[in-house]
């Protein structure tokens, strides 16, 4: 009978797909492995190349978060739960549904007091990458005998060449330039892209440039440099997810800084170039994006 593992990883885009892959050192035939993910990150588990199972659950209501995990944790009766990142309420429900296996990071007062087989880890030191940090915990709590997978988020390529059609954009004859960020590091400046997207449009280059309206500032002076320019493809806030990914996959190359979207392009095996921080705690050793092909440009500071 397999063992049933609930994994929870309740963030951002990035945070999931440095997660997600911990799971391929499990063994199908010897584990049924469910998630539980942040409200809305359930899109990202689908573009994977491997199916898996999860909920959603949002975090920032707390109250109708916990119930559900609470009914959730009734129907999935896990043997064993881990907790990568979560709230002290998620380790609070495992502890009352009496998982017997509750592991995660041995650290702030939840983990003492909810969880029976947590570990140490002092991911602020940037030592390894947040896969490896992740893998950690499974090796610790279920010892499993897979150990060679390829490890990374693999995103199978888009076939469909619908939004590409819509927006003129012919395959591998543009380059997305992706300015924003959530601000959890270092970014470039706007001159910089500014620089970057011009020096590409002298060379013949066609630009996409990609972004939401949470992305606004830092695409203020980039916006009034290029906005009209017809070697410049303006697609801030056009595009959903899966839109975004056929863009990026279907791209001569991507230009982003620490973001989801570093993350994406990489999973789906587009050129990246991927703008990090040497700070510690902002560093590629520990946050940069996996996948076929990977350049990091490292932040002067």
């Amino acid at each position: 009978m397999k063992r049933k593992i609930l994994l929870i990883r309740l963030d951002k885009i990035g945070d999931l797909i440095c997660t997600l892959p911990a799971d391929q050192v499990l063994d199908e035939n010897l584990y049924d492995v469910s998630w539980v993910v942040q409200k809305g990150m359930g899109q990202v588990v689908e573009l994977g190349a491997k199916k898996r199972k999860y909920i959603e659950i949002d975090k920032s209501d707390a109250k109708n978060a916990a119930r559900q995990l609470a009914s959730y944790l009734k129907i999935f009766d896990p043997d064993v739960a881990i907790s990568f990142q979560c709230p002290w309420w998620v380790n609070f429900e495992l502890y009352k549904a009496d998982v017997p296996i509750r592991a995660g990071v041995k650290s702030q007062w939840h983990s003492f007091l909810f969880l029976n087989h947590a570990i140490r880890q002092k991911r602020s030191k940037a030592e390894k990458h947040e896969l490896e940090y992740n893998l950690d915990l499974i090796y610790h709590t279920l010892n499993p005998k897979q150990t060679n997978l390829y490890q990374y988020f693999e995103i199978n390529k888009p076939t469909e060449t619908d939004i590409l059609e819509k927006y003129k954009l012919k395959p591998n004859h543009y380059i997305v330039v992706h300015p924003g960020m959530m601000g959890s590091a270092l970014n470039w400046p706007q001159t910089e892209y500014i620089k970057y997207i011009d020096d590409l449009i002298q060379k013949d280059k066609h630009v996409v440039v990609t972004g939401t309206d949470q992305d606004e500032k830092y695409l203020t002076d980039i916006k009034k440099e290029f906005q009209s320019n017809p070697d410049v493809t303006w697609l801030q806030s056009k595009l959903n997810l899966k839109e975004l990914v056929q863009v990026l996959a279907n791209s001569e190359s991507v230009l982003a800084p620490s973001t989801g979207v570093a993350h994406l392009a990489a999973s789906v095996g587009a050129n990246i170039k991927a703008i990090y921080s040497p700070v510690r705690v902002h560093h590629p050793l520990r946050w940069g994006p996996r996948g076929p092909h990977v350049e990091v440009v490292m932040l002067l500071i």
